[in-house]
């Protein structure tokens, strides 16, 4: 039974399931010469094929952006907040059919998928209230006779550059902020998941959203990005993906100096100190590593475990992640996904071999599964060492790390030893360490007892080479926003 056939027969709306990209309020046939064929990771079948932008048709997508820009900037803050409402209360509505053409595309299992829509729309909703928070400041005056004030005002057309693995709630993430600031946006979604960003455009449009204020561009990263990134018309671009991409945007934005939001590479200790509440730190650390099959920014990477509790831990780790059901994301109770791609799956052998061939020991897991050629055994390996490949790299897969320590000093000076700094996860009921350690984690954010500290709120962000700039929450307004400073003479 092939995708195609079992999506369409899923969906209850099928104008959701578009295949050319949104470009001024139309659908447009891209001029590229050769379509997109999109494939079910885990089954490999064939769901559609879509047309293919070029840099032509991204261009147009900007002028049409740069002329809607005046127009959606001079709406009440109110009115672009009463969109984004219907917006998210639109994805809320359709979630089911959102949430099928997710797993279709991505792979992951439906009930994630589920809890992705939500997510995302949960974006919208609170990127709405805060349009109406967008304030600015009279400023005590240093010279006599004047009057200084502060307002912050819109940058105009923005970009965004998205991934795969969360396809829907990566795009909200920035279109609401953005949207909400009064910018307007281009989107490139990730070629493995269109599907997803051009139903959030059937559903803006449908919110009201007018024409070339949300554009969907779908094609060649490497094209695409080139425009978004040398257009002087785009004044602010933000990108989620890897680290080595994220530096090419940089360096491609240089020329024209843009604004620059990036959420990159992530690769998250998971610490578990022996005064912790072990049954809770196992589940916790079976959520934190192998949701959306480890392919995750913010999944537990390496699993440092103190001495005391270290044989414990990881025999329930490993039972517990042995019982995990893998399979087809659309299969009642699957647990686990597919992995995007054989080269993914191919880099979760090398970390394993690599740490076997150096003394790990496997617990559970370990290889390919005769599923598909995308599918491997959520693994777990014991006695791992900063030597190993596992430790320096980021897996991006479902392969779990234990590491065994000894004292506070030693795990901080671990942990912090990598490139990365995205998200760190804390297990202790020691509130001086919590505080010592939550101060000495060079991380942009630490969930201390708990896997779930995301959501709309909160600055989502990384020190070091894991990003620049905040997502969520008010923080992330300030890179879709310029800041004016006004000076008036008054005697």
């Amino acid at each position: 039974m092939s995708s195609l056939f079992l999506l369409s027969d899923m969906l209850q709306r099928s104008d959701l399931w578009q295949r050319q990209s949104y470009i001024d309020g139309q659908w447009t046939k891209g001029s590229g010469s050769s379509p997109l064929v999109l494939r079910n990771p885990a089954t490999q079948d064939v769901i559609c094929e879509l047309d293919q932008a070029t840099g032509a048709d991204v261009e147009k997508a900007i002028a049409a952006a740069k002329q809607a820009f005046p127009k959606w900037r001079g709406l009440l803050a109110k009115e672009r907040a009463a969109v984004l409402r219907r917006w998210g209360d639109l994805m809320v509505a359709h979630k089911e059919d959102l949430s099928h053409m997710m797993t279709a595309e991505q792979g992951k299992p439906l009930e994630e998928s589920r809890g992705e829509i939500d997510y995302a729309a949960g974006f919208l909703s609170w990127f709405a209230n805060e349009a109406e928070r967008i304030d600015g400041e009279i400023i005590q005056p240093h010279k006599p006779d004047r009057r200084m004030l502060v307002t912050r005002e819109p940058v105009g057309v923005t970009a965004a550059v998205t991934p795969w693995n969360f396809p829907a709630a990566m795009i909200t993430r920035k279109a609401g902020a953005a949207l909400a600031a009064g910018c307007v946006m281009v989107v490139r979604p990730a070629s493995e998941t269109p599907l997803s960003a051009l139903a959030l455009a059937v559903l803006a449009e449908e919110a009201g959203v007018p024409r070339g204020v949300f554009s969907v561009v779908i094609g060649d990263g490497r094209e695409i990005g080139g425009v978004l990134t040398e257009s002087p018309d785009v004044k602010a671009i933000s990108f989620t993906g890897s680290t080595e991409v994220g530096r090419i945007l940089l360096r491609q934005s240089a020329e024209t100096v843009k604004k620059a939001s990036m959420e990159l590479g992530g690769h998250a200790p998971f610490i578990v100190f022996d005064d912790c509440d072990l049954e809770k730190a196992v589940a916790d650390a079976v959520v934190a590593k192998f949701t959306t099959t480890g392919q995750d920014c913010l999944a537990a990477n390496r699993i440092f475990v103190q001495d005391r509790i270290y044989n414990e831990f990881c025999e329930k780790f490993a039972q517990a992640t042995a019982a995990l059901k893998v399979g087809v994301g659309w299969e009642e109770g699957v647990q686990q996904g597919p992995l995007m791609s054989t080269k993914a799956v191919d880099k979760c052998v090398d970390h394993v071999t690599d740490a076997k061939d150096k003394g790990a020991k496997i617990l559970t897991g370990g290889q390919k599964m005769a599923l598909g050629p995308n599918f491997f055994e959520p693994t777990v390996l014991a006695d791992v060492t900063d030597e190993m490949a596992i430790f320096a790299e980021e897996t991006f897969g479902p392969v779990a790390p234990i590491l065994r320590f000894s004292t506070e000093e030693e795990v901080i000076e671990r942990a912090n030893n990598t490139s990365y700094g995205l998200a760190s996860y804390l297990y202790t009921y020691d509130m001086k360490r919590i505080w010592r350690m939550g101060e000495e984690l060079e991380y942009g954010m630490v969930g201390v007892n708990t896997p779930s500290f995301t959501g709309p709120p909160i600055p989502f962000g990384g020190y070091k080479q894991s990003g620049l700039g905040r997502e969520g929450g008010s923080y992330s307004l300030d890179d879709y926003l310029e800041t004016k400073y006004m000076c008036i003479e008054v005697g």
